[in-house]
């Protein structure tokens, strides 16, 4: 998959003027790297119970965070009393927290540990069916569970291709390139030269990973409901569908009770997403990442600001109804 949203306070590191790191940013650096190496030697059993503890520190410290899940939260299930609001807000930024240490397992357990971390694979008859037609396979991998994960596992049995934007903390890019690419699977850029490396995978009747659930910049989307609110939506799918004929299949980790592992499911997609229409595409790619997160909606990451581009929004003004939207009020 594509790089994700960030984590929070870890997304967060700042780069000077220069483009060069600080000493302090260089530390803060090779300490997520050794967490990294050391949450690689751990179960994930023990892994869901640290985040546990330290979920309470991180909701906390991270207001941020806290404030987007619950406006987010509410935005998507506004019939939920405040304090069943919260509480789902309290579960799934524990989540994010495991996804946080679970990184170091998906980049540096030994493959078979990871391999058999995942207990139960549901609807790969789906991808197997596309590419017995000779087709390739363009897989929707929202933000639920461990999306790692999920790279992780289709590098392990089929010839990959997604686009890989590099971290905020630049130092830290080498790490993840290395991690996400130890499989198998090809990283290419958010660039028109990556997308033509996307359309070849395709044509060669391989699997290309797509986020359906980032913002992407604008000209690079359309607006299409999401939990009955416009949000700016990718069009990339539309265009690979249109040109490739390849077959769609939404996929996603789920973490398993008490961290005991993950199982994975592939999912049949809204049918609008083979649509050529951009909008109408768009909307069956919002119903896909729906259909996910309905499985157990804590585990998708409410805290990224979903709904930050708004339909009126002035390109020149970036995020003028945004910090309404997400502004200190909302808690």
């Amino acid at each position: 998959m594509a790089a994700g949203h960030g984590f929070g306070i870890l997304g967060r590191c700042p780069i000077n003027r220069d483009g060069f790191m600080t000493l302090t940013e260089r530390l803060q650096t090779r300490t997520i790297a050794t967490l990294w190496r050391l949450c690689g030697s751990c179960s994930t059993r023990t892994l869901w119970r640290l985040a546990g503890v330290l979920a309470p520190l991180y909701t906390l410290l991270a207001r941020r965070e806290r404030r987007v899940t619950r406006v987010n939260l509410r935005r998507a299930y506004p019939e939920l009393a405040d304090a069943d609001n919260r509480h789902l807000s309290r579960q799934s930024l524990r989540h994010s927290v495991a996804m946080i240490l679970e990184l170091g397992f998906s980049w540096y357990a030994e493959p078979p540990r990871v391999a058999g971390a995942i207990h139960r694979v549901h609807g790969r008859e789906l991808l197997d069916e596309a590419r017995a037609e000779g087709r390739g396979v363009i897989v929707l991998g929202p933000h639920f569970g461990n999306w790692e994960l999920l790279n992780f596992w289709l590098a392990e049995h089929f010839p990959i291709t997604a686009m890989y934007e590099p971290p905020k903390m630049s130092a830290l890019g080498p790490l993840i390139r290395q991690g996400r690419q130890r499989n198998g699977a090809t990283l290419v850029p958010t660039t028109s030269r990556g997308v033509a490396s996307l359309l070849r995978a395709l044509r060669r009747g391989e699997v290309v990973g797509i986020l359906p659930d980032q913002v992407p910049d604008w000209g690079s989307g359309v607006f299409a409901d999401f939990f009955g609110h416009p949000a700016y939506t990718v069009t990339l799918l539309s265009g690979l569908v249109s040109r490739t004929q390849a077959r769609v299949v939404t996929g996603f980790t789920r973490r398993l009770p008490d961290g005991s592992g993950f199982e994975l499911h592939f999912l049949p997609v809204d049918e609008r997403v083979y649509d050529p229409d951009e909008a109408t595409s768009a909307a069956g790619v919002n119903a896909c990442v729906e259909a996910a997160i309905a499985l157990d909606p804590a585990q998708y990451q409410w805290e990224y600001k979903r709904w930050r581009k708004t339909p009126g929004q002035q390109h020149d003004e970036p995020g003028w109804r945004e910090r309404k939207l997400y502004s200190r009020r909302h808690r």
